[in-house]
């Protein structure tokens, strides 16, 4: 988890890093930045019409440039960026669809229902048309879906009753607004009264009605009144223009934040004393201004932060945002971190497939389950100060030039989701040479493997973990992967083998304790590597053999060098078991009786009993090959407390018999300690 993290963080970066290379292309290539004040007497009249459609300001009875031009400075300042955003759309002329209501509860649901948006529906009466067009009907749709506003058509035909009680007797526009000022509140439905069926005039209608919710303010004595005044709104945004009345953009917005924002008009036209505005620090208009708690914000001097709906509404949403809002984010965040596995994930393209498929439903399911007792929490009736300070944190760390940074790449690369996938796409495939690279380093077998191979092992390694033993059970004080995943044991509990007989695997056989057979009084290990350097060696090739037995060595090999090395033990005649590899060579037997043989036999020394582990009973004879322990044999205990020679109880364990051969105690089943008693004081008591 925590690699596809730091990988996400690298490719938030990177395109961090990659937004900021494209705005120094275009300033060498066009020698302007997107935070560059454009003059509007530059513009063309169709840029300029362009402009205030995108900001919702009406122009049909403006006929020459230079009151279009004048309307475009009454409404704000016009950057690079902005004029490049509103062209591009422009150009795009992409259809936008509009919802056929089918009866009372279709339009229930999504329009009475709905309390932060505006909807705008046609009702078709009975064997009527239209009031709208269909040619004009699609262009006002396209109109007001720039502002967020939603459209829709009633069929009277598929409820007529409900037409009836309504009073929808012809047909006719209906227009959905919120009510209230209150976040939830009712909504009220208004129907459109005027003659004239053209798409100016309706657009004129929906803004007036919209910015109808907006408090104005229309002198100096108001504004100081409102300015000073303390409610619920901790934050408040102030449009000071000398208009007749606000945008549609900011109407719209005064819709969607509404409960959470407070949205104020200042009309500025008539005012002779603007002494008051001078003391605010209100020096120009038209000027955007966001109060809060911290103090005043002036919306526009910082990177990304556009005249428009879409800018202002990023730019309020990470001030004040909802719970949904965090809980969007986290979702799309866990998504890009768990798509990061398609590329970590090493082997078969199906295998990627499905470890992504896993990883995807496990992000989600764990981020749905976090996030119920988050909203549980929230709901306690005592955390209204933890809700605003945290509010407060969000309000200082979105108000820095960074955060303006992060919004303006926000808006550039979801309004370029190709560019945005490509990139994904590339760090992805560097992301894979590189964990490929490094696990070729390392010589792993997986990179190669293809999709049948890896469809074999998925099989054999399902069939073998329904039936895997438990490992947390074990007693030994070395680690199991199955301790570092519990969940891992509740999972086996759902596959019951009370009548089965299972496959086990031998995987926990290299967990069990091993250690080497010492005697009290012998001559040490170096000694014997200066005098016998050629048995030792042969000795530590073997021992290493042994313990890399569980990767190189199939069980087959293991059963067919048990057989062998034991005829070539009996024909070298000594009490040592030293058959662990896969070659049998009676030369180092015979080296090894050679050296060992002056002290090989457990009945001449005491063995030392401290190199042996605490639980595991003391004895000096395998029951498996009935010899005697010789010293630097290799031991292998069982969880019993049983003790065999190394080689001898794998064979005996590979051979599918996984007990104890003396007690028959299951060998990876754990069983309480051994204590061996304490030797009683010779002393007598004082």
């Amino acid at each position: 988890m925590w690699v596809k993290l730091c990988c996400l963080l690298l490719y938030f970066l990177a395109l961090f890093v990659l937004a900021r290379v494209f705005e120094a292309v275009a300033w060498y290539e066009s020698g302007f930045l997107a935070t560059q004040l454009v003059d509007p007497v530059a513009l063309s009249f169709r840029k300029l019409r362009t402009i205030l459609e995108c900001r919702g300001l009406g122009h049909s009875g403006l006929p020459e440039k230079k009151d279009v031009r004048e309307l475009v400075e009454k409404s704000g300042d016009l950057m690079e960026g902005e004029l490049y955003s509103a062209l591009k759309e422009e150009e795009a002329s992409e259809s936008v669809s509009s919802t056929n209501f089918s009866g009372e509860m279709h339009f229930y649901e999504l329009v009475e229902d709905t309390k932060d948006g505006i909807w705008l529906v046609q009702v078709i009466a009975n064997d009527r048309s239209p009031l709208v067009g269909k040619v004009h009907w699609e262009k006002m749709v396209k109109k007001v879906s720039r502002f967020g506003i939603r459209t829709g058509t009633f069929n009277c035909s598929s409820d007529p009753r409900y037409c009836k009680r309504r009073g929808w007797l012809k047909s006719t526009l209906i227009m959905s607004v919120p009510q209230t000022s209150t976040s939830k509140g009712k909504v009220m439905l208004k129907e459109y009264s005027g003659r004239k069926i053209e798409v100016e005039h309706i657009f004129k209608w929906i803004t007036a009605h919209a910015a109808s919710r907006i408090k104005t303010i229309y002198n100096s004595e108001h504004l100081k009144e409102e300015w000073n005044k303390s409610d619920q709104y901790r934050v408040k945004i102030y449009l000071f223009a000398n208009l007749d009345q606000p945008p549609a953009f900011f109407s719209a917005l005064s819709v969607k934040f509404t409960g959470r924002v407070e949205f104020i008009f200042v009309n500025v036209e008539n005012w002779d004393n603007k002494s008051y505005m001078a003391e605010i620090g209100i020096y120009k208009t038209p000027s955007y201004i966001l109060r809060t708690p911290e103090g005043i914000y002036r919306y526009g001097n910082n990177t990304g932060e556009f005249i428009s709906l879409r800018a202002m509404d990023s730019f309020l949403r990470s001030l004040q945002p909802e719970v949904n809002d965090l809980f969007v984010l986290s979702l799309v965040l866990v998504n890009l971190m768990a798509w990061m596995d398609l590329f970590i994930t090493q082997g078969a393209t199906i295998k990627r497939f499905v470890v992504l498929i896993s990883t995807l439903g496990t992000y989600n399911s764990l981020l749905i389950i976090s996030w119920l007792p988050v909203l549980g929490f929230l709901q306690l009736p005592y955390l209204d100060s933890f809700y605003e300070y945290s509010l407060k944190l969000f309000r200082y760390s979105n108000t820095t030039t960074l955060a303006s940074w992060v919004r303006a790449d926000w808006m550039f690369y979801s309004s370029h989701p190709a560019l945005f996938l490509s990139t994904y796409l590339g760090h992805g495939l560097l992301i894979d040479y590189f964990e490929k690279k490094r696990r070729r380093n390392n010589n792993t077998d997986e990179v190669n493997a293809n999709n049948l191979e890896w469809l074999s092992s998925l099989w054999d390694w399902y069939t073998s973990y329904l039936f895997h033993p438990i490992a947390s059970f074990q007693h030994f004080p070395f680690d199991s992967d199955w301790d570092e995943d519990p969940d891992l044991f509740l999972e086996r509990l759902a596959f019951p083998d009370l009548w089965l007989h299972p496959l086990i695997p031998t995987d926990y056989i290299k967990n069990l304790p091993m250690w080497r057979f010492q005697c009290l009084g012998a001559h040490s290990d170096e000694e014997m590597l200066e005098t016998f350097p050629d048995s030792e060696s042969d000795s530590d090739s073997e021992n290493k053999e042994v313990f890399s037995s569980d990767r190189e060595v199939s069980e087959d090999d293991e059963l067919s060098t048990f057989h062998r090395c034991s005829e070539g033990e009996r024909r070298c005649g000594i009490e040592t078991c030293s058959c662990a590899s896969q070659r049998c060579h009676h030369e180092p037997c015979e080296r090894k009786a050679r050296s060992y043989g002056s002290y090989s036999s457990a009945g001449d020394m005491e063995p030392d009993w401290s190199s042996w582990p605490s639980d595991m009973l003391h004895c000096t004879e395998c029951v498996v090959c009935l010899e005697n322990f010789a010293k630097g044999c290799l031991l292998m205990g069982l969880p019993c407390g049983h003790v065999f020679h190394q080689n001898c109880i794998v064979m005996w364990l590979a051979g599918g018999r996984h007990c104890c051969p003396v007690c028959r105690w299951a060998s990876y089943k754990k069983k309480q300690p051994y204590i061996h008693p304490q030797p009683l004081s010779s002393e007598p008591p004082s």
